[in-house]
């Protein structure tokens, strides 16, 4: 009889160790109570807990990306937006984790919505537009600090998505394309003084070299005449035509003179 209940209690013994074992993964933490006092961190392996006395809550360690819904907001200088964002961010102390807040990954998220609403609230639309990175460092920044008592760390935030009015779209477009014709306007005006600048030392060069500008329309002319479907048309002063009025003349004389 009295081996009979020994062999009872031994089996009532390995199945209750049997049901005690736990297995923590690499990337969990397990966060251990006794009789609803907490009595430490677990690190990975099997480990033991007893039943009814004892209860032990499994961490995820890992980074975790939080995708934040659109949220409205309205900029500094009253235009409405659609704003959206991921966080990512890890537990870095798993009993704080559990001890100081219910729901971490709903706490973060909610969170970063309002902190989201705030930091835009205070930037200008052209700030949020040009300058992503500076909003999504000041929400992350904000974020991180606020739940550093829950033993989570944010390692990054990025803002995904802007979403503006339709009305807004057509003024930012049109800003664009003006701002595009201004600079074209620019660059042509630029052009056209460095031009007239190269010309001036040309002509100047030309002036002073004895020859030089009778040697440019020689070669003017030779770039001319490689196309024979071009016409060239020489401007002859007035006094060179009454010349060639005057060589009958002048031949006529050169006859009498001969004769006499």
């Amino acid at each position: 009889m009295n081996i009979t209940l020994l062999k009872v209690l031994i089996a009532i013994v390995v199945f209750i160790v049997l049901i005690s074992i736990r297995q923590i993964n690499q990337y969990q933490r397990g966060v251990k109570f006794r009789l609803g006092k907490y009595v430490g961190t677990k690190n990975p392996g099997w480990r033991l807990v007893l039943p009814i006395i004892e209860t032990m809550t499994k961490v995820d360690i890992r980074i975790k990306a939080v995708d934040v819904p659109h949220q409205d907001a309205i900029t500094r200088d009253n235009i409405s937006t659609q704003i959206n964002a991921v966080i990512y961010y890890k537990v870095k102390e798993a009993d704080r984790a559990v001890i100081e807040v219910e729901n971490v990954n709903y706490a973060v998220s909610q969170l970063a919505q309002t902190t989201m609403r705030n930091v835009i609230g205070a930037m200008e639309l052209d700030e949020l537009l040009q300058n992503r990175e500076a909003a999504s460092l000041k929400i992350k920044e904000i974020v991180d600090a606020s739940t550093e008592p829950w033993g989570i760390q944010v390692n990054n935030v990025e803002l995904k998505d802007v979403v503006l009015p339709e009305d807004m779209k057509r003024v930012i477009g049109k800003q664009a394309e003006a701002e595009r014709e201004r600079r074209a306007v620019v660059i042509k005006a630029q052009g056209e003084v460095e031009a007239a600048e190269n010309l001036k030392k040309a002509a100047t060069t030309l002036s002073e070299a004895p020859g030089a500008l009778h040697l440019r329309t020689l070669s003017t002319i030779n770039d001319v005449s490689a196309d024979q479907s071009n016409t060239i048309v020489f401007a002859i002063p007035l006094e060179v035509l009454r010349a060639f009025d005057a060589i009958p003349e002048i031949i006529k004389r050169a006859k009498n003179s001969d004769k006499a």
